[in-house]
């Protein structure tokens, strides 16, 4: 049944506001935001709702104007601000006082003294959100000594080689690695010698996707070697996900697609690791000025995108529930603003509850394709910054609206990152399940891409840091794996000083060196290759090609379905299609793609309850069309003669009685909420009770004969209801 003990922490949102009855979200944890003097009282006050209670903070950024002013020690740490080549402080939001850190030994011994507080008041672990380096930092005089500590030579100017920006940003990940590892093990400590208490420390952070699109450095798979840490908060939404990329030639919003690559890299930072991770949901987002219209719509595609990964089934609802509770977002006539519509509300809520289900063991897809890989590298990172590119520009604003002077072939790469969904969006448009692989893990756990049969590769937007990963991607072709490089050799970040152009055998990209682990010369020539029981397709041309343009498009197709092709093993298929469908226990995941092979809809037969509507309707078809997602309970997996299917409350204590059925129902004050049964029996009344007065309410009720199923509605109680249901 959906409603589980909160003990298992399921779902949970993060929230800077004290407790309020209209954003109580009924979740299994929250996450209190932020370690100003009122913490305490604030982690109290959820503490008494029964949540399980955690603490989030920013690791790069925060309040710490105290720190940066000499409050602390006696020392101002305005050096410590991250800087960019014009020496200007880069600032988190609007306010001068908050700027991104570089994170030093003092910053982060600051950083462990101000969270202990949270520890003495007792929460059950901390997340500590997006260490975050900007490419364009790199230039205060605290990350000069840094360079100078790490790599003992004098600091170079990043902008003015790819030598100098690999070697920065490399740095960068670096120091928010060591941040983070000194906090959490001295926390740890503190928390085990003080309290004889196991705190967990969880990572909340962009995926490497979008980081590395944005332009941002951080960690990332470098937190898998920190045993400090429990796992991590996929930070992903719309605002993340709709940032445009190209297909075809068409710079565009592809919420969907993004964000299924954006859940499917992060998903990598747990597989076979025993670590936690919960993929976010926004129901809107940062930038205000959208409608709820967009909204819900874009919410839908995330919800639906994370779904078709099964692997994970924890969640974080919502971050900010004010916001969107209780805040106001333009109309659609741009003559005002409007709160949350009810029918959004109640909606939203019978998700974050159905979200608790997700752990299911029947996985089955309508799709007959088999997955495929595409290796990416936490090095996407480190080359996105050409020499003196911004002088090239005269003027660039990332909104995801607003792009000018792109005819530079390196500054478009730059906004659209192309030479990695030049690879990843011809496959997946076409319906066919691509999903990011952490090409650092490849060193780390023995057989990593043993599940895959095919995998794409390219070093024209990432570079391999350890020449034996290329050892174990040639002994998992010879035994039977198809791996389609793609590349020119035209990136001008093979020119860095590293491990394959700095040994005794000196290649002038590291494709040269994998070629020859291959069994093949270093300068091979486009073409199909067997190796052992694999094979090696090469295509030569650089994968930005395969974004401007639907020939290359159509040539990665080809050349991807000729590797599978040739491993001629009756298990790999590539059949395309224009959708998804997931089956997962009794929800069916469906998302349909335009763009795609054809704009034919998806046509679902059976009885279905549909969970993107308020009034969760029964239907016996259901029709997908193309641009659109839908999450569906299938009323043919119900087992018992009384079963929940749905609910925008917290469902617990179901119980069976002599004429009926009684439950309580928990959820936060003034939103309606929708609950659909499945009962043997036809009810005909319907009662509440709320937990801490007398009040009786009559509750609609509305039977189903064709389905065998009850709606019921009534409005949210954050106190509790207990309704019963009579035959």
């Amino acid at each position: 049944m959906i409603g589980k003990g909160r003990e298992k922490e399921k779902t949970g949102f993060q929230e800077s506001r004290p407790y309020n009855p209209r954003i109580d979200l009924q979740t299994d944890f929250v996450m209190v935001y932020g370690i100003g003097d009122d913490m305490p009282e604030r982690i109290k006050k959820w503490k008494e709702r029964g949540y399980v209670v955690h603490l989030m903070t920013g690791v790069a950024w925060g309040g710490y104007e105290d720190y940066l002013n000499g409050k602390i020690d006696g020392r101002t740490h305005w050096d410590e601000a991250q800087k960019n080549s014009e020496y200007d402080n880069i600032i988190h939001g609007t306010s001068v006082d908050m700027p991104y850190m570089v994170p030093t030994i003092a910053y982060s011994d600051f950083l462990t003294l101000r969270i202990k507080r949270a520890v003495d008041a007792g929460v059950d672990a901390i997340h500590l959100e997006e260490p975050e380096f900007w490419v364009e930092g790199g230039y205060s005089d605290a990350f000069k000594r840094e360079w100078e500590i790490y790599y003992k030579e004098p600091w170079k100017e990043p902008h003015e080689s790819v030598d100098g920006q690999y070697k920065a940003s490399r740095l960068k990940a670096y120091l928010y690695t060591r941040c983070l590892d000194r906090l959490c093990s001295n926390l740890k400590e503190y928390a085990k010698v003080e309290y004889n208490r196991n705190l967990r420390f969880y990572v909340p952070t962009h995926s490497l996707v979008n980081y590395t699109q944005w332009r941002i450095v951080s960690p990332e798979s470098h937190l898998i070697d920190l045993p400090s840490v429990d796992g991590y908060i996929a930070q992903i939404w719309t605002g993340t996900s709709r940032t445009p990329n190209v297909y075809e030639g068409v710079r565009k919003e592809r919420t969907f697609e993004t964000a299924f690559l954006e859940y499917g890299i992060m998903q990598e930072l747990v597989r076979g690791t025993g670590r936690n991770m919960w993929f976010l949901h926004d129901p809107i987002e940062d930038n205000p000025n959208h409608t709820w219209k967009d909204y819900k719509e874009n919410y839908f595609k995330i919800v639906a995108a994370s779904l078709l990964h099964p692997d994970v089934s924890n969640y974080e609802v919502c971050p900010w529930p004010n916001r969107v509770f209780n805040g106001t977002y333009p109309l659609g006539d741009g003559k005002g603003k409007e709160g949350i519509p009810g029918e959004y509300a109640t909606i939203l809520l019978t998700l974050m509850n159905t979200l608790r289900d997700m752990e299911q063991n029947d996985i089955r897809w309508d799709n007959k394709s088999s997955k495929i890989g595409i290796l990416l590298a936490d090095s996407a990172m480190y080359q996105r910054n050409y020499p003196d590119w911004h002088k090239r520009v005269k003027s660039f604003k990332y909104d995801g609206t607003s792009y000018d002077q792109l005819n530079d072939l390196e500054v478009s790469e730059l906004i659209d990152w192309s030479s990695f969904y030049g690879l990843a969006l011809p496959i997946l448009k076409h319906g066919i399940p691509i999903r990011p692989v952490q090409l650092d893990n490849i060193r780390r756990f023995a057989g990593y891409i043993d599940d895959y049969k095919v995998l794409l590769l390219s070093y024209e937007f990432m570079k391999p840091e350890h020449p034996d990963i290329h050892n174990a991607i040639a002994e998992w072709v010879k035994n039977g794996g198809a791996l389609v490089y793609v590349g020119d050799g035209s990136d001008s970040f093979h020119n860095v000083h590293e491990w394959w152009n700095s040994g005794k055998r000196k290649y002038k990209t590291p494709a040269e060196h994998l070629s020859e682990c291959l069994g093949l010369k270093a300068d091979i020539k486009p073409g199909l290759y067997n190796i052992g029981k694999g094979v090696l397709a090469y295509l030569g041309v650089h994968p930005i090609k395969c974004a401007k343009s639907r020939e290359y498009a159509d040539k990665l197709r080809e050349t991807v379905k000729a590797a599978a092709d040739a491993l001629k093993d009756e298990g790999v298929k590539i059949e395309p299609r224009n959708s998804f469908v997931l089956h997962r226990g009794p929800y069916i995941i469906a998302s349909v793609m335009d763009e795609s092979i054809s704009n034919d809809p998806v046509v679902l037969n059976g009885k279905f309850v549909n969970l993107f509507d308020e009034l969760l309707p029964v239907c016996d078809t259901f029709t997908i069309r193309p641009g659109e997602q839908a999450l569906l309970y299938d009323l043919k997996k119900v087992r018992k003669s009384l079963q929940l299917i749905a609910a925008s409350s917290r469902i617990e204590n179901i119980s069976a009685l002599k004429n009926g059925f009684s439950f309580s129902a928990t959820g936060p004050e003034a939103v309606t909420a929708s609950a659909r049964f499945y009962c043997a029996q036809r009810p005909i009344k319907a009662e509440a009770h709320e937990s801490k007065s007398s009040k009786n309410t009559n509750i609609e009720l509305n039977w189903n004969e064709e389905s065998s199923t009850v709606l019921l509605r009534y409005h949210n109680c954050h106190d509790g209801l207990t309704i019963s249901v009579e035959w």
